[in-house]
C-alpha cells in the first residue's frame, strides 16, 4: 500500500488485519455500533458526535432513535420540537440540518438513508466526512473516513509526526484512501478501526503505545515519538464565547412553551453588546423567530 501522492511514498505501516482483529476483540459497545442499526441511525449518530464527546451523545441518540425511528418521523416534527429533543448537545444548527436532511430522505429516497457517497453529499447539510462515514459504517463501503482522531493516527504511525498539521480535504482523504484493503467490507473495518485506535489508545496528550496494535511498526516509535512541531494550535475556550451565550439564550426558549420577552433574554447575560450580536446570529441562522408584538420564540412557535 502506498500513501497520498502529495506525501512521501514510504510503505505504510498500518497491518490492515492486525488493527481490524484488535478492533473486533476491544471495539467499545456503542449502541449505533450494534447489528441492526440501520443507516438513519448511524446518520443520526455521526451528525450528533461531530465535535461533541461520546458520553453525551449516547443519551440524546437513544432517546431520538425511540422518538423518530425513521427519517419520515423525524421530517414530521416541528423544529421547535427537535432543537429541544437537541438538548444541550452543542452546534444547534445540526439539529435543523438533519431534520431538513429526513425530508429530504423521505420524499426523495424511500425513507431510507442512501448508501453511495455521492447520493449522500446531495443531501442538504451532509459534508465529505458524514456521507463517508455514513456509507463505511452503515453500508460497508469503501470509503476513506477521515476525522481528527484518523489524521492522528496517519501522522504518527505512517509519517512520523506527533501529530497531524492543518487539515487539507484532498490530501488527507488520499491518505487514508490509499491504506484501505480493496474490498468493501475490509476497508469499512479498517476505517472503523483506525477511528476507534485514535479515539482510545492513539490519543493527543496520553497515547496509550503499550496496547497499540501496530506500535511495532509505528514510524513515530521509531523515530523516538517526537513532540508536535508545527505552528501553536489554538486551544478552544468555551467560557464567555458567543457560543455559550447563543447557548443560555436557547435555554431559556427550550424551557418555556411559547414565545419570550426581551427581557427574559437580557436576563441571562450581562453585555449587552454580545448578547445583541447572539441573538441577531440565532435569528439569521433560523433557530429562533421574532413574533409580530416583539416577543422571541422557536421556529414555528408562534
Amino acid at each position: 500500500m502506498k500513501i497520498g501522492a502529495e506525501r512521501d511514498a514510504a510503505t505504510s505501516p498500518l497491518n490492515p488485519v492486525e488493527l481490524i482483529d484488535w478492533f473486533a476483540a476491544t471495539a467499545r459497545p456503542l449502541p449505533w455500533r450494534a447489528p441492526g442499526t440501520t443507516g438513519w441511525g448511524v446518520l443520526v449518530s455521526e451528525t450528533m458526535l461531530q465535535q461533541t464527546p461520546v458520553a453525551r451523545v449516547q443519551p440524546i441518540w437513544e432517546e431520538w432513535m425511540a422518538r423518530w425511528p425513521r427519517p419520515s418521523d423525524l421530517a414530521a416534527a416541528g423544529q421547535a420540537e427537535v432543537l429541544r429533543a437537541w438538548g444541550k448537545l452543542g452546534y444547534p444548527r445540526r439539529a435543523l440540518r438533519l431534520h431538513e436532511a429526513a425530508g429530504t430522505i423521505a420524499a426523495e429516497h424511500g425513507d431510507v438513508v442512501p448508501s453511495d457517497v455521492d447520493t449522500l453529499l446531495a443531501l442538504p447539510g451532509i459534508g465529505a466526512y458524514t456521507a463517508r462515514a455514513v456509507a463505511a459504517f452503515a453500508y460497508g463501503r469503501r470509503a476513506p473516513v477521515v476525522d481528527t482522531n484518523v489524521r492522528r493516527v496517519v501522522a504518527r504511525a505512517v509519517h512520523g509526526a506527533g501529530d497531524a498539521g492543518p487539515p487539507s480535504t484532498r490530501r488527507d482523504l488520499a491518505d487514508v484512501e490509499a491504506l484501505l484493503p480493496d474490498t468493501d467490507a475490509e476497508a469499512a473495518r479498517l476505517s472503523a478501526a483506525l477511528m476507534e485506535l485514535g479515539q482510545v489508545v492513539c490519543t493527543v496528550r496520553s497515547p496509550a503505545c503499550e496496547t497499540c496494535p501496530i506500535a511495532h511498526d509505528c514510524a513515530w516509535q521509531h523515530a523516538g515519538r517526537p513532540a508536535y512541531a508545527g505552528p501553536p494550535k489554538k486551544v478552544q475556550k468555551f467560557a464567555g464565547t458567543d457560543r455559550q451565550v447563543r447557548g443560555k439564550l436557547l435555554d431559556v426558549l427550550r424551557g418555556t412553551d411559547g414565545p419570550v420577552t426581551r427581557d427574559q433574554l437580557d436576563a441571562v447575560w450581562a453585555d449587552a453588546g454580545q448578547r445583541d450580536r447572539c441573538l441577531d446570529s440565532l435569528l439569521v441562522d433560523g433557530l429562533l423567530e421574532q413574533t409580530d408584538d416583539g416577543r422571541f420564540a422557536l421556529p414555528g412557535e408562534h
